[in-house]
């Protein structure tokens, strides 16, 4: 006699049986894993922790423009910019360098930042006659690897600002150390000294005094 299948009756047991088949499964969350540091067996050294293999990039830090990132030709420093030393160009390095650079070199690069004031080795100005003839990829070579007692900044300054900083040392070397032939025509001489409300402390920028109702009319 023919077994007549109650679907009504089967439903539970099918449901059952589906969810219990659905966790027989091992996902990639619960595959053997090593706990980090862990010693291993498997390996000749005992490191679970593998080093990538040789040859290995980062992807988008392949860094095929060697000079950019170490300022090296060979074993020797270049002394150009790896790209056009723009306004812009300038205007980074300086934001930059009032930043990051300013607290120990001082903003005109004379060496008398207010980290000096407070123990710390003074650094020497930028407007030595060493350094003056120093080629301008030493400035983003120091600023990579530190020298002396000055640590390197590599970890917080992306390598374009690093030569941006390296640009604007030279501009401040050259605004120091200029001479009438490279004053533009009509400049006044001396130009006349900003007027600040607030000099900044190193750290902070300076505030610039509003115009007075007199000079606001004046060419600038």
């Amino acid at each position: 006699m023919p077994v007549r299948l109650n679907l009504r009756k089967a439903f539970p047991a099918l449901l059952a049986l589906i969810a219990a088949t659905a966790g027989c499964r091992i996902d990639m969350h619960i595959q053997p894993y090593y706990r980090t540091m862990a010693e291993s067996d498997f390996f000749s050294d005992h490191r679970s922790a593998r080093m990538p293999v040789d040859g290995t990039v980062a992807r988008g830090d392949l860094r095929a423009d060697s000079y950019f990132y170490t300022a090296k030709i060979g074993t020797a420093t270049g002394d150009y910019m790896p790209f056009p030393a723009t306004k812009e160009v300038l205007d980074r390095g300086r934001e930059r360098y009032n930043i990051i650079c300013a607290p120990c070199h001082g903003r005109v690069g004379n060496g008398n930042g207010f980290i000096p004031t407070r123990g710390f080795r003074q650094p020497p100005s930028f407007h030595i006659d060493r350094l003056r003839k120093v080629p301008v990829g030493y400035f983003f070579d120091v600023d990579t690897h530190g020298y002396g007692v000055m640590p390197d900044y590599a970890a917080q300054v992306a390598p374009r600002d690093r030569w941006c900083i390296a640009a604007y040392i030279r501009a401040l070397q050259l605004s120091q150390n200029a001479t009438g032939a490279d004053i533009p025509a009509g400049q006044k001489i001396p130009s006349p000294a900003p007027q600040f409300r607030d000099i900044g402390t190193g750290a902070t920028l300076p505030v610039a005094e509003a115009p007075s109702a007199s000079t606001e009319g004046e060419p600038k």
